[in-house]
């Protein structure tokens, strides 16, 4: 996005662009403000969440590195020297500072993925806040009020794609689960550096391409694209860039990262997806995985052999695991290649980075599978307020969007979708386009359909309906947008805001 202003964007006109009112708002047209990130009503609001006066201080230098990837030298950015970044870790209700120190040849930002946080602390440029220029500095402080397994990450372009991420775990001082050890498990898919960048990527793709099912023998490589990635568990297309290596834990399969535990201990795995165009089908060969977290979340718990993780999405599960050597593995969904490490208890050879155990193929459960745990449920009531959102655009234009508008930085607030504080939201997303879409939503978590789990970020598959309802709690300006990395910089991305 261009260094504009968060001034730029609260002044002026506000379209509802697609909006159904069901509540007291006012029509399409109406020119009245919404609450910036500098309303004193952001400040209350945080002021009211529950602080334990603890705070954890950390450092973020994003800066030009080099990556080994199993031999290979590869110039890319990140936060520190390694790929993912040292995990954070906090209590909730710890206040959280993190000052970003600018080193990339590049203005960026931090997105803080997950969390509902103030909104002048959310990491959009143009939007909450100003870009943070090279050679400057940004401090963030939040307090962390939402447990669970996030992330943080640049949203800046395709800054997301390269090695700036890092995971963000929020510990539940009343957790209920009990377990023996807890491995956090990152998985990403990776070109910059390897071929090209990733805006070298986007403006391939910004040519636009005929899409195809290939030579029917699989995935075929078009430059920096694929024809003919295919996943029923995604209603088809499972996406359009190649991508020369998967990783888990910045770790390539001719290099995979080892977990060790005693034969028999319960293990909390936290999965993050990462990537920048991939959904990945995750199991541990030889086990069944019970799913009790999907995006910090309780749901019931259910059993799986394998999780189809979206782009943003994440999975807590427990497992015990058996004695003997194991592989864990990430299959990067219709790309037909595999992220991969290997948990190990006992004795045995490591198995081949090619292996694809039977687990894939077997209970592979997707969010929408999910129930949430009563606690976590929304209280029943009809929507105040309800936007209906098409996704809209194609791969042959490449041009992405939301009730067939293109997201316009100098312009964000265009076409907002306006909510006012107290009300029950309902935003109905129909994925009018051929392809799936992992779409998430700042600052607030959804819950899927009555009785689904709550998540913040929720894929759609072509022609899927789905209906999101929230309680408008977090005063501000929020985006919401394709975590396509892709997708969202080509225009798929639009704003929930708050009438003052």
């Amino acid at each position: 996005m261009p260094a504009i202003t968060r001034r730029t964007v609260v002044g002026g006109g506000v379209a509802l662009g697609g909006a159904v009112l069901l509540g007291a708002c006012s029509g399409e047209g109406e020119t009245a403000s919404l609450v910036s990130p500098e309303d004193p009503r952001v400040q209350a609001t945080e002021e009211a969440r529950s602080a334990t006066g603890r705070e954890r201080r950390v450092t973020l230098t994003a800066a030009p590195t080099e990556f080994d990837l199993a031999g290979t030298t590869v110039a890319t950015w990140a936060y520190g020297s390694s790929i993912p970044g040292e995990e954070v870790r906090v209590r909730r209700g710890d206040t959280v500072v993190a000052e970003l120190v600018n080193d990339l040849p590049a203005p960026t930002t931090v997105h803080w993925h997950g969390l509902a946080l103030r909104n002048d602390m959310d990491g959009v440029p143009g939007l909450t806040q100003d870009p943070v220029a090279p050679g400057e500095r940004f401090t963030y402080r939040f307090v962390a009020a939402n447990p669970g397994t996030h992330w943080f990450h640049p949203h800046v372009g395709t800054q997301l794609d390269r090695g700036l991420y890092v995971p963000f775990v929020v510990e539940d001082p009343d957790e209920p689960l009990s377990y023996d050890e807890e491995w956090v498990v990152v998985l990403d898919d990776w070109l910059d550096g390897v071929d090209g960048t990733p805006d070298d990527v986007l403006a391939e793709l910004r040519q636009g391409m005929g899409h195809g099912s290939g030579d029917g023998g699989g995935p075929m490589r078009m430059g920096s694209t694929l024809m003919g990635a295919t996943s029923d568990y995604l209603g088809g297309d499972a996406g359009d860039v190649y991508y020369p290596e998967y990783l888990v834990n910045g770790r390539p399969t001719g290099d995979p990262r080892t977990f060790e535990a005693a034969p028999g201990a319960r293990v909390r795995i936290r999965f993050v997806n990462a990537g920048g165009d991939t959904a990945f089908r995750v199991a541990l060969g030889g086990h069944v995985m019970t799913v009790t977290h999907t995006d910090g979340y309780p749901v019931e718990h259910t059993e799986a052999d394998a999780l189809v993780v979206g782009m943003g999405e994440r999975f807590d599960v427990l497992v015990t695991v058996e004695d003997g050597t194991f592989p864990l593995v990430a299959l990067a969904e219709g790309k037909d290649r595999t992220g991969f490490t290997v948990v190990r208890t006992g004795g045995g050879s490591a198995p081949e980075a090619d292996v694809r155990p039977e687990e894939l193929d077997g209970r592979v459960v997707v969010a929408t599978d999910l129930t949430a745990e009563e606690g976590a449920r929304l209280d029943g009531g009809e929507p105040d307020v309800e936007h209906a959102i098409d996704l809209t655009g194609g791969m042959v234009n490449f041009n992405w969007g939301l009730n067939d508008r293109r997201f316009d930085p100098r312009d964000p607030t265009g076409g907002v979708f306006r909510v006012a504080e107290g009300q029950r939201v309902r935003l109905t997303l129909t994925n009018a386009t051929a392809m799936w879409h992992p779409m998430h939503l700042h600052g607030h978590h959804v819950q899927v359909g009555a009785d689904g789990p709550r998540k913040d970020t929720v894929n759609l598959l072509p022609g899927q309906t789905l209906s999101l309802d929230f309680d408008a709690d977090n005063p501000g300006l929020w985006m919401t947008h394709c975590h396509n990395v892709y997708h969202g910089e080509a225009g798929m991305m639009g704003v929930v805001g708050y009438s003052a």
